[in-house]
C-alpha cells in the first residue's frame, strides 16, 4: 500500500528508487499518518549509532500543505527522544530547496554537504 503510494506519485522522477524505498518500508521503524481511513503519508527511521536518521519522509501530493508532513517530522521528533537518540538526521539534496527549506524551518541545521540535524533533548 504505501511503496504504491509514493510510487505512483514519484516513481516517474529521476530520484526515485524501487529498491531504497521497498528496503526503507522493510527495514527501518515506520510510521503511517492517515486521513478519513486512507494513508496521507509515512515516515521511515532508522537508528545511525546515536542518531535516528529520517530514512523517508513522503507525504501525498492531495495532502501537500495539509500539515501531514509536520506532523510526522514530529512523531519522528518524539520518537527519536523516547528511543534515546541524541539527534535526528535527514539527508536532504542541495537542489532539494524545499526539502531543505521544510527541515531549516523545524530547526535542523547543516551537518555535512547533504546531512541536516536536529540536537535532541536529553533526559
Amino acid at each position: 500500500m504505501l511503496f504504491g503510494l509514493a510510487r505512483g506519485s514519484f516513481g516517474d522522477r529521476d530520484a526515485w528508487d524501487d529498491r531504497r524505498t521497498l528496503a526503507a518500508l522493510e527495514a527501518d521503524t515506520v510510521f503511517v499518518a492517515e486521513l478519513e481511513g486512507r494513508a496521507a503519508g509515512f515516515v521511515a527511521v532508522e537508528r545511525e549509532g546515536d542518531a535516528l536518521r529520517i530514512e523517508q519522509l513522503f507525504v501525498s501530493p492531495e495532502h501537500e500543505g495539509e500539515g501531514v508532513g509536520r506532523q510526522l517530522l514530529e512523531y519522528a521528533e518524539g520518537y527519536a527522544i523516547s528511543v534515546g537518540a541524541h539527534r535526528l538526521e535527514v539527508v536532504a539534496e542541495q537542489d532539494n530547496r524545499r526539502a531543505v527549506e521544510f527541515y531549516r524551518g523545524r530547526g535542523f541545521v547543516p551537518s555535512g554537504a547533504e546531512l541536516l540535524q536536529l540536537v535532541l533533548p536529553q533526559s
